[in-house]
């Protein structure tokens, strides 16, 4: 549907239940607190549904009343995919009413889709929807959508980055955000327990295809034995992809035995939402994810091979 539809669908409707991707991060929480925001702004009855709040995204909610209500519609913001629910997928299996999402690739069974791959963020969406909606953009909502801005360009240095993406930040900054904080936060500032994970993740980088394709690991034993929690993983996966000739980047995460989660980076040769497609994944042109079965090894190597077959 249009942008004019979706607005009409949402100001026609109540009680919103607003459901973000497992493994949350800045595009789909800043979306969902975003969106949440509005909809309370607007007289309406809203609430986030999260498997997981990492503690940097806490200053999100700040502003979010919360209310006792009986959900009615069912909104999706930055998921691709059902089966990124995580936990949430069996209770919203196929009740998703509106979906508002950015990826080219998208499989959420909904009513009304608002889907629009050129923005570099779903909060680039968000941020016209509010527009048409007649939404004022307080600071809080600016400090949303800038999270989801920021953080889906890399702190406005990925390609996705577009004139548009710039004159949304403007205006975002317009409303006196502390956007410096922001980026120090999501960008600058790393725990010593983070610190001591990357140390154990540069020493076992593996190369291959001549050197233009990197992998890292992550697993449940090094999470135990170094006290990480799943909160220090985000921004991992640009390590691989920052070393010099690398063309791919892959960054395995272990879920649970025989599991993992797989997030890839590329540069502008290589198609990471194709890549990943081959594993029943998805996401962006340069960056994407998907889920690859088998012990640590036999995952690798499912995983170097089909990348060989891409460079």
């Amino acid at each position: 549907m249009s942008i004019n539809q979706v607005a009409d669908f949402l100001l026609s409707r109540d009680n919103f239940e607003i459901l973000t991707h497992a493994y949350p991060d800045g595009d789909t929480l800043g979306s969902g607190y975003g969106l949440c925001l509005a909809l309370q702004q607007l007289g309406k009855n809203a609430r986030v549904i999260t498997t997981n709040l990492p503690k940097d995204f806490v200053f999100l909610t700040e502003g979010v009343k919360e209310q006792s209500f009986e959900a009615q519609t069912i909104v999706s913001v930055d998921v691709a995919d059902e089966k990124l629910l995580g936990s949430n997928f069996e209770k919203y299996h196929g009740k998703i009413e509106l979906c508002v999402d950015h990826h080219r690739i998208n499989r959420v069974e909904a009513d009304i889709k608002l889907v629009e791959p050129e923005a570099a963020a779903n909060c680039e969406i968000l941020y016209r929807l509010f527009g048409v909606m007649n939404v004022e953009i307080t600071r809080q909502i600016a400090n949303c959508l800038y999270t989801g801005v920021s953080t889906d360009t890399g702190c406005f240095k990925y390609g996705n980055t577009t004139s548009t993406t710039m004159r949304i930040a403007a205006d975002l900054l317009d409303t006196g955000i502390d956007a410096a904080l922001i980026n120090k936060v999501m960008f600058d500032t790393k725990t010593k327990l983070k610190i001591r994970l990357e140390q154990e993740i540069y020493g076992t980088i593996d190369y291959f295809a001549n050197d233009r394709g990197a992998i890292i690991a992550v697993t449940r034993e090094m999470q135990k034995r170094l006290g990480v929690g799943d909160d220090e993983l985000e921004g991992l996966a640009s390590i691989p992809r920052q070393i010099e000739g690398v063309l791919i980047g892959i960054t395995m995460r272990e879920k649970e035995d025989g599991v993992f989660k797989v997030s890839v980076r590329t540069d502008r040769s290589v198609n990471a939402a194709e890549y990943c497609a081959m594993f029943g994944g998805g996401g962006h042109a340069e960056a994407a994810g998907c889920t690859v079965k088998g012990t640590l090894d036999e995952a690798k190597a499912q995983l170097k091979k089909a990348a060989e077959g891409v460079l």
